[in-house]
């Protein structure tokens, strides 16, 4: 069965994928997706213990975060 391919968008859309790196490949799909999404949300919100949040991100999604960024407030 040959797909419907009147929907698909112009491949040109994409070319900017081609260069990326696979860790910016990775991010790319990880960013789009909704569970991670609320996991990010819970972990930016700054309510309850971050520890928790942090080890479910590292285990669910092999993320770690070593030190907080420059931008993070103390």
């Amino acid at each position: 069965m040959t797909p419907n391919a009147s929907t698909w968008r112009s491949s040109a859309d994409y070319e900017h994928l081609d260069v990326l790196t696979p860790s910016d490949l990775a991010w790319e799909w990880l960013r789009r997706n909704d569970a991670y999404d609320a996991d990010f949300e819970a972990s930016a919100s700054g309510q309850g213990d971050p520890e928790p949040l942090t080890e479910r991100i590292r285990q669910r999604w092999g993320l770690r975060f070593p030190r907080r960024s420059a931008g993070c407030a103390t």
